[in-house]
């Protein structure tokens, strides 16, 4: 691959429900042979997947998205590309590195070892992790007191949710901070796809992996010009104020809506609770429906820029459905009534009951086992693509999480 040359694939989202074109997933694939019983709790997943299993359940999500006119873009594929590319390569080793507790022997150690690879080796590596007997020349105090199966660059099994590591606002992508040590990785490899693929070429970029906490998973694109974000055990209030006034400074968006969320795994983010199905329409987890509320935040009376100075607006707070509906500009924004009795809902949001991923408006894409919540959808006119997900959803994310949309069509008028 030579110098990247400006892109002629278009980009952009708007919205939640807009038509989708373009998408960008991760196929599970070894890194999620590298987790046991010892440390999947420390890598953020409840259980041991089976693996072959996991790829089948992702590989038919992609085929389901293809068919239904979907290009689908594949991180790892990407990045192999971009790793041909010597300044891709020295960012992304730099960051694989930048970990305290190997020393300066070990790091410069790994640095041989990985730029000595060639692009998809160092791209696999990246991704599957590197482990003391895989290292080639390892050398230092570090490395002596490791035991032979310890990482010295961990995996990334979490890469497959693909939406918490950048979100697209209007034409322009967010690389976010993620909060886990487990995936702060995850955002360097991101970070190089969008400034050195060709495809991503003069794409600007909203956010960056050194700014406070913001997961792609507590934003939700309400309407063209109103944001919804999380707040909780991902994404800090702080996070939320500096996207707010990036957005506004940029003409992408006209009001943000912070909504505090439970800071606890069930809730890590805002659309683990509720997803859009239609352009006035969302499916939310009953428990909260009634009493999550939001803070609205708009420009103050000076123009925003970037330099994350200038005063916010902030009022509030609302009960979020009336706030979200008044920032819409619509009468009421309709929650999908799923008629769950207490159990039965805690079962299916844990379940990812609530993290559907819109195709178009009134087609969404969801878990086939939540069957009461998809029964639900089904009735209120929501046609459903329900996919399996018994291995897929032990790192705790659905459909939404699993996918960046790159390129929607806008909504009608």
């Amino acid at each position: 691959m030579t110098a990247a040359s400006p892109t002629s694939a278009p980009v952009g989202v708007r919205s939640e429900v807009g038509r989708l074109r373009t998408v960008l997933l991760h196929r599970p694939g070894d890194e999620l042979r590298r987790l046991t019983p010892r440390n999947n709790d420390q890598l953020l997943f409840d259980g041991v997947p089976w693996v072959d299993r996991a790829q089948e359940e992702h590989d038919a999500f992609a085929a389901a998205l293809t068919e239904r006119g979907v290009e689908v873009l594949h991180l790892d594929r990407l990045l192999a590309e971009v790793m041909a590319l010597p300044p891709a390569r020295d960012e992304v080793i730099a960051a694989a590195v930048d970990d305290p507790r190997l020393g300066a022997t070990l790091r410069h150690a790994t640095t041989a070892h990985l730029a000595g690879l060639a692009p998809e080796d160092l791209a696999r590596a990246l991704i599957v992790g590197v482990a003391h007997d895989e290292l080639r020349g390892g050398r230092g105090l570090a490395y002596q007191l490791m035991g032979r199966g310890e990482f010295v660059v961990p995996p990334l099994p979490n890469l497959m949710f693909t939406r918490d590591s950048s979100v697209w606002v209007g034409g322009q992508v967010a690389v976010t901070s993620l909060a886990m040590p487990a995936r702060d990785r995850e955002s360097a490899l991101t970070a190089a796809l969008y400034t050195h693929h060709p495809r991503f070429a003069g794409v600007e970029q909203l956010y960056g992996p050194h700014l406070e906490h913001l997961e792609g998973g507590d934003v939700l694109l309400l309407a063209p010009g109103v944001l919804a974000v999380g707040v909780g055990e991902r994404t800090t209030a702080g996070g939320a104020e500096r996207l707010a006034r990036r957005v506004f400074a940029r003409g992408l968006a006209s009001t943000v809506l912070v909504v505090p969320i439970a800071q606890e795994r069930a809730t890590m983010h805002l659309d683990t609770i509720a997803t859009m199905v239609d352009a006035d329409a969302l499916v939310m987890y009953p428990a909260v429906a009634d009493s999550l509320q939001a803070w609205t935040v708009t420009a103050g009376d000076e123009p925003p820029d970037d330099a994350d100075t200038t005063e916010l607006s902030v009022t509030g707070p609302q009960p979020f459905l009336v706030a979200a509906a008044a920032a819409m500009g619509i009468d009421r924004l309709r929650v999908i009534d799923t008629g769950l009795d207490p159990v039965t809902a805690e079962r299916e949001q844990w379940d990812d009951g609530n993290n559907t991923l819109a195709l178009a408006p009134r087609l969404a894409v969801a878990y086939e086992r939540n069957t009461v919540t998809n029964a639900a959808l089904e009735a209120a006119g929501i046609e459903v693509l329900a996919i399996a997900g018994s291995e897929l959803g032990s790192g705790r994310g659905g459909p939404r999480c699993m996918s960046c949309p790159v390129l929607r069509d806008p909504l009608p008028a």
